[in-house]
């Protein structure tokens, strides 16, 4: 019998991409079981949006005017897709501090000694804080309709506004780990994700209508990639929204949500996966 014939088959190598993504499902399930076992992690981020929406409804409901109107019922069908939008957003700390933590403990260290696809560990770690955001969207939509927030189109446009809203929170939270990536601590990861959400969020369309700023800031906040977000969920929800702009991204807010949004995961992930296999060599 020949050498050939002797030798042992040579198992084919694994197909990168299906690698990567089982690689990614595992690590994401790690992350979840740990969410599940530290509930006041879902508990507190619950608490704030909803102090967030009976804030604002009933603290400055009255005293918004838009258009043309004060009454404090448009203003918080105005108001909820600002918060929703907030709320997706701000899970980006969360995401940061989770992987800062990883890493100081020395887990991402132990992950990369692992046959695992590199980028599969912050794929996971992004997994699972959208199936926390999804959660936490939910709530805070039964918490909206109980303060009187309503849509007035159909299910398919309702559920496009929310599929736009888990998207701008995932990219987001790519921003968050390139974030947790390059700080020591947990705790300067918290800091970093929240100081630049501020002014993103509060710079927008989110809370007041953007026509009210001084001409400068309008412009921000017209081409502010969060402001298109949360125009678009309102032409998909059927509620107000602002004085009509000449920017493209609110005279197509929903295509600029779109586009918005995948720039930042293409371009955040790149960064965020380079600086992994740097930062752990």
């Amino acid at each position: 019998m020949s050498a050939a014939t002797d030798a042992a088959p040579v198992a084919a190598p694994a197909n990168p991409i299906s690698q990567s993504i089982r690689d990614s499902l595992v690590v994401a399930k790690r992350n979840l079981i740990r969410m599940s076992r530290i509930p006041e992690m879902v508990i507190f981020g619950l608490i704030q949006p909803i102090m967030f929406v009976v804030l604002f409804s009933y603290v400055f409901g009255g005293s918004m005017n838009i258009g043309g109107s004060t009454n404090p019922d448009r203003y918080r069908e105005f108001l909820m897709a600002g918060i929703f939008a907030q709320t997706v957003t701000f899970a980006t700390a969360g995401a940061g501090a989770g992987i800062a933590d990883d890493m100081h403990k020395g887990l991402i260290d132990r992950f990369r000694s692992l046959p695992m696809a590199r980028g599969a560990v912050l794929t996971g770690r992004t997994l699972a804080d959208l199936v926390q955001t999804a959660l936490t969207l939910l709530v805070l939509a039964v918490v909206a309709l109980l303060v009187g927030w309503r849509t007035h189109t159909n299910i398919g446009e309702v559920l496009a506004a929310f599929g736009l809203l888990l998207l701008l929170g995932y990219a987001f939270t790519w921003i968050g780990a390139l974030i947790g990536l390059s700080v020591r601590t947990p705790e300067a990861a918290t800091s970093g994700g929240l100081i630049w959400l501020f002014p993103v969020t509060f710079i927008s369309n989110a809370f007041v209508d953007s026509s009210r700023m001084t001409p400068w800031l309008q412009h921000v906040a017209d081409w502010n990639p969060f402001s298109a977000t949360v125009q678009a969920c309102r032409e998909l929800f059927g509620n107000p929204g602002v004085t009509p702009s000449d920017a493209w991204p609110m005279q197509h807010p929903v295509w600029a949500s779109l586009i918005y949004s995948v720039l930042i995961v293409l371009i955040f992930r790149t960064l965020a996966v380079r600086k992994y296999r740097s930062a752990t060599a």
